[in-house]
């Protein structure tokens, strides 16, 4: 994948602006689920994009150490050719002479070429360092982006896992007005309090029987003391008055 795509994608989800796709999600938990799924796999492929981005410039770079030690020993060689030209000259060896000259010439060709391929070289190895850089720079600032998102999205389900119980609690209270005499629990109370007032009439009942009961036995032994006195006066045998 070509680092310009990586580069792009990174700077994509860099500027999503999450709490506006919360607003828009039906299920912030879900989307923000899948948005970590998209931060790791870019962070993926920006890893693997930075590694072999690292790895072409470092043989860019080599190819460029070689390029300069080349020419760096080109050099030497000519230098080396023309001071041996130079001595056979002095020595009367004209043919020589020109033999080492024209060594020393093949050798400063070589050091040319090698200079030219050196600083051929040095715009592309400054373009993939700066590719490096920036790939760096993304791939950290994804993963920062990254960590604030995992930690948004524990507390916003955290938040609203809490809201559903409380929900559910406020909702549970609702339906439960014990103060409210058409609930279950009113009209429960209110037949309790028919059969205690039942209850308690029965027994108010019983006892007014009772009572009665009671008052006839009196009048029954009153009505026999009187039948008592009478026969006894009418044989002469009734008791005397008890004195006041």
């Amino acid at each position: 994948m070509a680092k310009q795509t990586i580069l792009g994608r990174i700077a994509q989800l860099l500027k999503a602006n999450v709490n506006a796709l919360i607003d828009a999600a039906e299920d912030p938990q879900v989307m923000l689920d899948q948005l970590v799924r998209d931060f790791d796999n870019n962070i993926a492929d920006a890893e693997q994009a930075i590694a072999q981005t690292i790895g072409n410039l470092r043989m860019a770079e080599q190819d460029y150490d070689e390029d300069v030690a080349a020419a760096k020993d080109w050099g030497q060689k000519a230098a080396a050719a023309s001071a041996k030209a130079d001595e056979l000259r002095a020595a009367g060896d004209t043919a020589n002479a020109d033999k080492f000259d024209n060594l020393a010439k093949v050798a400063l060709g070589r050091q040319i070429d090698a200079e030219n391929e050196a600083k051929a070289a040095e715009p592309s190895i400054a373009t993939q360092r700066d590719a490096v850089e920036k790939l760096k720079a993304g791939l950290n600032a994804m993963k920062e982006k990254r960590q604030d998102l995992v930690s948004k999205r524990d507390e916003l389900v955290a938040r609203a896992k809490t809201a559903q119980a409380q929900n559910q609690v406020a909702d549970a209270l609702q339906s439960i007005n014990v103060m409210d005499p058409s609930s279950d629990l009113g009209r429960f109370e209110d037949k309790v309090r028919r059969q205690e007032a039942l209850a308690q009439g029965k027994q108010e009942l019983a006892a007014s029987s009772l009572d009665a009961q009671f008052e006839s036995l009196d009048r029954d032994e009153d009505e026999a003391e009187v039948e008592a006195r009478l026969a006894a006066l009418k044989t002469g045998s009734a008791p005397k008055a008890i004195a006041g």
